[in-house]
């Protein structure tokens, strides 16, 4: 990720839960809670619109066969990828 100059201050409070939760990411990380914090935000869709496309477009897949044993499943996946252009 590119150096961005940083000029907005922003106060948010957290409860225990999510404190320790983002600290524990922070640490496992090896960044700062603000790092961390700053990630998630990056991962937030650009566009609010484009998520509800795909949950709905998921939603409204047709119901498939899935195979119990996880090597099956993941096999029948890659092959699924590797046919999509």
């Amino acid at each position: 990720m590119h150096m961005r100059i940083l000029d907005r201050r922003v106060h948010l409070l957290l409860d225990e839960q999510r404190y320790s939760k983002v600290h524990s990411e922070a640490t496992r990380q090896g960044e700062s809670v603000a790092a961390v914090i700053r990630r998630a935000i990056d991962q937030l869709p650009a566009d609010p619109g484009r998520r509800v496309t795909a949950i709905n477009a998921i939603l409204a897949a047709p119901r498939v066969a899935v195979p119990i044993d996880p090597a099956d499943l993941r096999r029948e996946l890659d092959r699924e990828r590797d046919r999509t252009p």
